[in-house]
């Protein structure tokens, strides 16, 4: 199970330096997938910004996050209720539209990513529609008190091998949008669900 005690011990930090980051280029490839009407689940949500982008674009959210004080100050942030989970213990089934991971899979161990990415398929409705985010690389590491699965197109190729719910919809590599993080590149990724 991933450890959530990094963003407990630093969550009024990390909330700071992640909340005013502008993602719109990746919510505009993420929502021409989705319905007008489309229930999202923020999964991994951090400090709530991409809820509440979702929601001032008019969709429904449900969010969660693995840090109990993050999930708080997300909720304060985004105004919606912030529950406090890990993916490995999600248990939805066929609620959502799309599922939204934003740096958030990257924390989950490479072994632990095709049981998880079952439970999210199950969670969302059939053709569901998945993004997720990986620093990009190859492997497992840790770094600043965290553990990170960095993926690159061949580690989501096998990742996918390994999860016959999804097929891939589109990948694209991005810089990173945080201020003095220009250099580090970043995996996206569009998943569609191919339950029945």
């Amino acid at each position: 199970m991933v450890s959530n005690s990094h963003y407990e011990d630093h969550a009024q930090a990390f909330f700071s330096e992640t909340v005013g980051v502008d993602l719109a280029p990746l919510y505009a490839r993420f929502l021409a997938h989705l319905p007008a009407s489309a229930h999202i689940l923020d999964a991994g949500c951090g400090s709530g910004r991409d809820a509440r982008a979702f929601l001032a674009r008019g969709y429904a959210v449900t969010a969660f996050d693995a840090s109990p004080t993050l999930a708080a100050l997300a909720a304060a942030h985004c105004g919606l209720p912030v529950q406090v989970k890990h993916f490995q213990d999600i248990d939805w089934h066929g609620e959502f539209d799309g599922i939204w991971a934003c740096a958030s899979l990257l924390h989950v161990p490479l072994l632990d990513l095709p049981v998880v990415l079952e439970r999210l398929a199950v969670a969302l409705k059939p053709n569901g529609t998945l993004y997720a985010s990986f620093k990009y690389g190859q492997g497992e590491r840790e770094h600043g008190g965290r553990r990170f699965t960095d993926l690159n197109e061949t580690g989501l190729a096998a990742l996918l091998a390994a999860s016959p719910a999804f097929s891939e919809r589109d990948t694209w590599t991005t810089a990173d949008r945080r201020p003095g993080r220009g250099d580090e590149r970043w995996l996206n990724t569009l998943l569609l669900c191919r339950k029945d």
